[in-house]
């Protein structure tokens, strides 16, 4: 994906995103006290806005040039057991664990700091298409904070 089609695609992609975190924030669930104080660990400023849903796979965009590009990009896939947009979390069932939901809480955090979905997911896509998931700033990041499972 070059940046020509990236530009062309964010606007799309961050109604996207905003719509599937819309549906998470009505159908998720909130956190409890431990998840609450793992999300504050991790810098969640408003845990109490958070919700999670367990999901059998993660949803990918009905626009067929948007789901290229997530797959392309591997920011969605088969592969991947979680997704954070804004302050909701969807995490595929069988993949719950410490590690994962701090990791995805840091996401929450790193949207709370640039101010919105639509302020942030266009610096974490370009991340990944100059240097990939593995190598992008907001991944290493987040994966520094991941806490151990217990």
């Amino acid at each position: 994906m070059d940046l020509h089609d990236f530009t062309l695609l964010m606007p799309r992609a961050v109604a996207w995103a905003e719509a599937v975190a819309a549906h998470v924030a009505s159908a998720g669930d909130p956190l409890n006290a431990s998840a609450i104080s793992d999300a504050m660990a991790v810098g969640v400023q408003r845990p109490e806005e958070v919700r999670v849903q367990m999901v059998d796979h993660l949803p990918l965009p009905s626009d067929s040039e948007l789901r290229a590009a997530a797959l392309e990009t591997r920011l969605l896939g088969p592969t991947m057991a979680g997704l954070t947009l804004g302050h909701s979390i969807l995490i595929c069932h069988g993949q719950l664990s410490r590690r994962l939901f701090s990791h995805e809480c840091r996401h929450v955090s790193q949207y709370e700091q640039a101010g919105s979905i639509a302020a942030f997911l266009p610096l974490y896509l370009q991340s990944i298409v100059q240097v990939g998931y593995w190598e992008s700033p907001f991944e290493r990041d987040a994966r520094a904070y991941e806490l151990a499972d217990v």
